[in-house]
């Protein structure tokens, strides 16, 4: 008779473990979560975002489902970001750009020429300073779950090759609507034009402005190589993107549809930086092949670069909280090991 107790057993620890997982289910609601980006649906931002969409399907018994908005459909980056803050869209992940006019220190992730490497980013925004800048936007309406990776930005041209930062004189460059980047372009003496990502190709087909600069990947799913002749391995800055849910909306989630959503962000995070970064090796060889014509800045201009910015460091740090640059400085220098 006792081989027969196994089975009675297992049932009553199934039984058990259900009862248990009930109160938890129970705090789960039938949810449509509108997820906005400016990306088109085969860039790594979409990629992330649909592994997103996959990892709440499964946590939360498909209850909660999360509807994508890729290429600007809710709007400029701006425009979204207004609206995550009011409650109207409930997630985006987008550049730091709109963050840093609601939190004027995240324009410390813009700074140019800070990282050599993708482990180096990646160090700065999960530590101490990336947590510090999160904890400042709960009262802002925003909370951050996690950061996607967009990469080296580089600059693209319909003039010439960049070697050297003379040769960004002059160039009408359309650069993200963000004061660091304003200044980092104009302290190499180009003409930058601040302008939404959803108005950049049609003013790039029209000459409006000679260039641009985003991440390989970027350029490709975008197809500036229609409309772009050069495209120049500046890596003058590294973009992480932010993931961001309204407030409004998380104050309205139960602890359990919490858990949900931040433990499949940092999932999704983590699968999306590595396919992120697969795409964007590929990304180059698809634009030369496309006839752009692609060139290294040798590694002493480079160095000429980082000096020549070094003013637009100074400026904005003065005007940011010293204690977080104080923190930025000491992050730098611990992640500059990786």
């Amino acid at each position: 008779m006792k081989p027969a107790r196994r089975p009675l057993a297992l049932a009553l620890v199934a039984a058990l473990s259900f009862a248990f997982a009930l109160p938890a289910m129970a705090q789960i609601q039938e949810r449509t979560i509108k997820f906005g980006h400016l990306n088109n649906p085969d860039h790594p931002t979409s990629l992330g975002v649909r592994k997103f969409a996959e990892i709440v399907a499964a946590k939360s018994g498909g209850k909660i489902k999360v509807q994508e908005f890729a290429a600007s459909q809710l709007g400029n980056e701006l425009q979204q970001q207004s609206a995550v803050q009011g409650g109207v869209q409930e997630m985006l992940v987008a550049s730091t750009t709109s963050l840093n006019g609601i939190v004027k220190e995240f324009g410390l992730l813009d700074f140019p020429f800070l990282f050599a490497n993708a482990k180096q980013a990646d160090a700065l925004v999960d530590g101490p300073l990336g947590k510090l800048l999160a904890s400042k936007l709960p009262e802002k309406g925003v909370i951050v779950l996690g950061f996607f990776d967009l990469g080296f930005r580089n600059v693209t041209n319909s003039k010439r090759p960049i070697m050297k930062g003379a040769d960004l004189e002059g160039l009408k460059l359309r650069v993200i609507p963000n004061p660091v980047f304003l200044e980092t372009f104009k302290a190499f003496k180009a003409n930058p034009v601040p302008m939404p990502f959803a108005e950049l190709y049609g003013a790039l087909e029209s000459k409006a402005v000679d260039g641009e600069e985003n991440p390989f990947a970027v350029i490709a799913s975008s197809k500036f190589y229609e409309v772009q002749k050069y495209v120049s391995g500046t890596n003058h800055v590294y973009a992480t993107n932010p993931i961001q849910i309204s407030k409004r909306f998380w104050d309205r989630l139960s602890p359990v549809e919490h858990k949900i959503l931040q433990d499949a962000a940092i999932e999704a995070q983590n699968w999306q930086r590595v396919v992120s970064r697969e795409v964007s090796a590929k990304a180059l060889g698809e634009l030369t092949a496309k006839g752009m014509l692609y060139n290294d800045v040798p590694p002493a201009e480079l160095a000429k670069m980082r000096a020549e910015v070094r003013p637009v460091y100074d400026k904005f740090s003065a005007a940011y909280d010293p204690a977080i640059v104080t923190l930025f400085k000491s992050e730098l220098e611990r992640v500059s090991k990786f």
